[in-house]
């Protein structure tokens, strides 16, 4: 039987709070252009990383919510001035998301106060983490001028009441189920997809974070320095997609999905530290292929230039 070790959960207390801002800010940065580059809000990385230093469920969820609200709209500007957008799903996947939110909270406060959201939020993380890392290898996407546009709203209505739950239920931003499902069921190109998703997650974690914050006192410090990483690196992450096809995105997306549920895993395994590793090293690891895709793009040019 799978069970935390609460002995150990707060391994990270006494490091997270000396020199926050030399950790906070950094961390805003990287996840805030890996939610520029994914569509994801940033709340899919922040809550499991924010639970693997020791933060409980309820209140990584909230730091994650207000997190996300910032991410979302900064990301969302740069993608709208690429034309990722598909304005026809906004307005639904909005509608449907704000109502997934208010089905959530009740679900969460039931799990808290019989004492399982620990054990039940990371299962539930676990089997949706699944089900997109095999989606997102096997389904292939369309490209942008093949676009679909008559995909019925109630479809997106429904991608953005799951949208919702999840977001509320996980903190996730919605992002997190509402891109791969853009893709897989809606047949929409990842990069519109991302876009979209963006847009619409604005809308939805805000209400989600107005129905948390009421009730769970948060570190707003925290979140501030947070925040202003995210300003910094979701300015970075839509342009990167210039230079990464929507093959290459989805198959990245996927491989974050994967990482994700081994850090998770680990978690439940009462091995914190390993799955914070795991997951900041794949973070890493595409950070890395960022830097040398732009740089190899830019040699190219030159050559062409020359």
């Amino acid at each position: 039987m799978l069970k935390f070790d609460f002995k150990n959960r707060n391994i990270f207390k006494k490091q997270r709070s000396n020199n926050m801002i030399l950790w906070a800010i950094p961390l805003g940065i990287v996840i805030g252009i890996m939610s520029g580059f994914f569509g994801i809000g940033g709340g899919f990385i922040l809550t499991p990383v924010l639970m693997l230093m020791g933060f409980s469920p309820v209140v990584a969820i909230t730091i994650s919510l207000l997190y996300t609200i910032s991410t979302s709209l900064s990301g969302a500007w740069v993608h709208f001035q690429f034309k990722n957008i598909y304005w026809k799903a906004v307005l639904f996947l909005s509608i449907g998301g704000i109502a997934g939110t208010q089905i959530a909270r009740p679900i969460v406060l039931w799990l808290q106060n019989r004492g399982i959201d620990e054990l039940a939020i990371p299962i539930i993380y676990l089997v949706l983490l699944a089900y997109f890392s095999i989606s997102m290898f096997a389904s292939k996407n369309k490209n942008q001028d093949d676009l679909n546009n008559n995909t019925s709203r109630w479809i997106f209505l429904m991608l953005g009441i799951i949208g919702g739950v999840a977001s509320s239920t996980l903190g996730v931003g919605g992002g997190f189920i509402m891109v791969p499902l853009l893709i897989t069921l809606a047949k929409i190109p990842p990069k519109l997809a991302v876009g979209t998703s963006l847009v619409s997650i604005t809308f939805i974690v805000a209400i989600g974070f107005i129905s948390y914050a009421a009730s769970t006192p948060i570190d707003y410090i925290l979140a501030f320095y947070l925040i202003l990483g995210a300003l910094i690196g979701t300015q970075i992450g839509p342009r990167l997609t210039k230079v990464y096809s929507n093959d290459q995105i989805q198959h990245l997306l996927g491989g974050l999905y994967v990482v994700t549920f081994i850090s998770v895993l680990f978690k439940l395994l009462n091995l914190s530290l390993a799955g914070l590793v795991v997951l900041l090293l794949y973070i890493a690891i595409v950070l890395g292929l960022f830097i040398f895709r732009v740089f190899r793009q830019k040699e190219n040019k030159v050559v062409n230039a020359g």
